[in-house]
């Protein structure tokens, strides 16, 4: 019987650049050639909660949380950009429950998640879940431009 992998599975090594902790080398790189001097405020695995601890019964559930790679925010202080970085755009790189909380995310702060593929010269980055047929990824080499552009 094949084993199915998902992106639980497949981690990276630990990288740490200018005090932050990356989870991978790709992420890091993102980070040096976009993230850091891109002339805007970000920050770096902010925590979202998606759901509130709850009691049901005798049981306690505990809350979700999401914490993506990194916020980006425009002059005003507004989101620009929430990005996820990934190996790529397969089923193996981004399981069902990833995808979940990129919806629930979405829902909850009326904002997308990018999901990023770093190159070596550019970045490809698409938004999961939403009913655009033709939701293809789109190469960027750097981050000036807004998630509308994503989809228009």
């Amino acid at each position: 019987m094949k084993r199915q992998m998902s992106a639980i599975n497949r981690t990276g090594r630990k990288v740490e650049i200018d005090g932050y902790k990356f989870d991978s080398q790709r992420e890091a790189d993102f980070y040096s050639r976009y993230v850091k001097n891109c002339g805007l405020d970000f920050d770096v695995h902010p925590r979202f909660d998606l759901v509130k601890s709850f009691a049901l019964e005798s049981m306690k559930f505990r809350k979700v949380v999401y914490t993506p790679d990194f916020v980006v925010y425009d002059k005003t202080g507004n989101i620009l950009h929430v990005y996820d970085v990934k190996n790529g755009f397969s089923v193996y790189d981004l399981d069902t429950g990833v995808q979940l909380r990129f919806k629930m995310f979405a829902e909850h702060y009326r904002f997308p998640v990018e999901v990023v593929v770093p190159r070596v010269h550019y970045f490809r980055t698409k938004i999961f879940g939403i009913t655009k047929q033709h939701n293809e990824p789109i190469q960027k080499t750097n981050l000036n431009y807004t998630v509308g552009d994503l989809v228009d």
